[in-house]
């Protein structure tokens, strides 16, 4: 069988009934006449994650002993050994606003010093992640994703009298518009796929009722599509619409066992009752995301701070947030330590993932940067110093290989912003409390 080589736009995408999908980066996207080599020498598109945990961290069973490239996973991040070669721990930094809880998800991505005095005052700043938003949205279909476990609550006190929207959301479009952060599925799914020209409820709910999946939408032209490629673009399209059906039959089952559970609740809910199929299914959208390139950017939220999330699955029946009030009690920071050790190799599955995604000449995780931590260190004191911090991913070639770092005189973390921001190409002279860019490159040699 002879292929003809289609020359597509990047941005191609199919429409059908109503539904819009997104493809994958096909080999056939790049113009006709371009070489193997041209192909390999394209510049992949740079993507940023956030991944937030919460109420802070065993730090005992956190920090590498020693520094440089040659440092041994500590016990909480082991699951994370075979990607140790695009995983940085950074060590000695301090949250640029050391307020509770707060301040510990406030200033994450804002680098603030300072909030608001009671719960009706918002004040924050402009979060990194909705900088590069505002850049990447003239090439993306989506500005960014702000993604959660929990579900909002922008209303009322939740941590030292301040409002709830500095423990509940890590982005901010403005110093005094903070981002929900959306915890169902469905609603994460049709952000992403849904037809664009309406996200009011009634549309939501009149599509629904459809029975129609996305793929059955534009099912006669993404046969169409397959016949004028290649069989390494149809191998692509295969796997990423396989991707696609399966995330749509789990939002469709999640929503079923869902009603028999709470009959009594008549809005349909798209998050699974079992937090680890909640949480798979949420990384598998964003995962998806970053493979149609619908959007660069993505801010997750494992759970908000303060939260009292159980975890006998893994031997840890209390609740995390009193849990982590342990007054240094050796057993009670191991029992913390579980917790800690259990999202990170949740994290690591999804980082297997995005390693095991092809994009351009390489993989999602060679041109992916994550900012993986927390805004807590040693949770008993509500300590903002030394926060756990790690950097994960190839950031397209802009990032040092794997290794400890550990910084002096306790910087800023706001700095460590500045120098991301760099690394995307969207630099920046100041992100909130930031003094300066944070070295990194320049401690190769550690």
């Amino acid at each position: 069988m002879t292929f003809i080589h289609k020359a597509l736009p990047r941005r191609t995408v199919l429409r059908g009934l109503g539904a819009t999908l997104a493809l994958p980066l096909l080999d056939a996207m790049a113009p006709a006449s371009s070489t193997a080599a041209a192909r390999a020498a394209r510049r992949p598109a740079h993507r940023f994650q956030a991944f937030y945990v919460p109420n802070g961290m065993a730090m005992p069973y956190w920090t590498p002993a020693t520094e440089g490239s040659g440092f041994e996973l500590p016990s909480i991040l082991e699951p994370l050994a075979p990607y140790r070669d695009q995983v940085i721990v950074l060590s000695g930094l301090r949250s640029s606003w050391n307020y509770i809880h707060a301040g510990a998800s406030g200033s994450f991505l804002t680098g603030m010093t300072r909030g608001g005095r009671n719960e009706i005052e918002i004040i924050g700043d402009v979060s990194m992640d909705q900088l590069l938003a505002r850049h990447f949205a003239r090439e993306t279909q989506v500005a960014s994703l702000e993604v959660a476990m929990d579900r909002p609550n922008n209303a009322g006190a939740c941590t030292g009298n301040l409002s709830c929207v500095y423990t509940h959301t890590i982005s901010w479009r403005s110093p005094t518009q903070p981002l929900p952060m959306e915890w169902n599925p469905r609603a994460v799914f049709e952000a992403i796929f849904g037809d664009s020209g309406s996200t009011e409820r009634s549309a939501r709910e009149a599509r629904l009722r459809q029975h129609k999946s996305l793929l059955d939408a534009v099912n006669g032209k993404l046969a169409d599509l397959k016949r004028e490629l290649g069989p390494t673009d149809q191998l692509k399209l295969d796997e990423y619409t396989e991707s696609v059906r399966d995330v749509e039959r789990r939002i469709r089952r999640a929503e079923e066992q869902s009603d028999l559970e709470l009959p009594e609740i008549r809005q349909p809910q798209g998050a699974p009752a079992r937090f680890e199929d909640h949480l798979e299914l949420m990384l598998d959208l964003q995962l998806l995301a970053f493979q149609s390139d619908l959007t660069r950017v993505i801010t997750f939220m494992i759970g908000k701070e303060q939260s009292a999330r159980a975890y006998p699955q893994i031997g840890v029946p209390e609740a995390h947030h009193p849990l982590s009030h342990h007054n240094n009690r050796p057993e009670l920071v191991a029992h913390m330590s579980k917790i800690n050790r259990y999202h990170v190799s949740l994290f690591a599955s999804y980082v297997d993932k995005l390693r095991a995604t092809p994009d351009g000449d390489g993989t999602l995780l060679d041109h992916t940067t994550i900012l993986y931590g927390s805004g807590l260190s040693n949770s008993t004191r509500h300590s903002g110093d030394n926060v756990p911090l790690l950097l994960v991913g190839g950031g397209a070639g802009r990032l040092p290989s794997g290794r400890h770092i550990r910084y002096g005189n306790e910087p800023s973390q706001a700095n460590l912003l500045v120098t991301l921001m760099d690394k995307l190409d969207v630099p920046v002279d100041r992100m909130g409390g930031s003094t300066g860019p944070l070295p990194l490159d320049s401690l190769a040699d550690l």
